[in-house]
């Protein structure tokens, strides 16, 4: 048998140099911007939550919907607190549309509009495959938005 013979460079010995200085500026630069945006997040989270920018017209838009989500599930219009007071079920502004186990869909909202405690939007439902456009008066109640007849 033969031995090998180690070649060179196989048994050097590989010295490192861990001379140089790293620093631990940029870790630390890098952890206190992090902090700065968590902060600035949790602020703005605090100084202007996201139920402070609903608009009246979003609300508006969203009592329509119960309105309509109400007399669908309840099958009586004005479903109970969708109404303003002294609601008149025959002219409703879904008079014809629902009840009997009709399902109306609401279709589209526009141009909702506020004048004090007053509101108007015209509003697109569909129900029997009829497509009915209409403008809805809303009135607000405390910071509450009613559909009126």
């Amino acid at each position: 048998m033969t031995e090998q013979q180690p070649t060179a460079g196989e048994d050097d010995i590989i010295r490192v140099d861990q001379t140089d200085k790293r620093s631990m500026v940029p870790f630390i630069a890098a952890a206190v911007v992090a902090v700065i945006v968590l902060i600035a997040i949790v602020l703005g989270g605090v100084l202007s939550p996201a139920e402070k920018n609903v608009t009246d017209a979003d609300r508006i838009s969203a009592a329509i919907r119960n309105f309509v989500e109400g007399a669908n599930r309840t099958g009586t219009v004005p479903a109970p607190g969708t109404g303003c007071a002294g609601f008149d079920a025959a002219r409703s502004p879904l008079a014809g549309q629902s009840g009997a186990g009709k399902s109306v869909e609401l279709r589209k909202i526009d141009n909702p509009m506020v004048d004090g405690d007053k509101g108007k939007a015209t509003v697109t439902t569909k129900a029997d495959g009829t497509e009915t456009t209409t403008t809805w008066n809303l009135s607000r109640s405390g910071d509450k938005w009613l559909v009126c007849a």
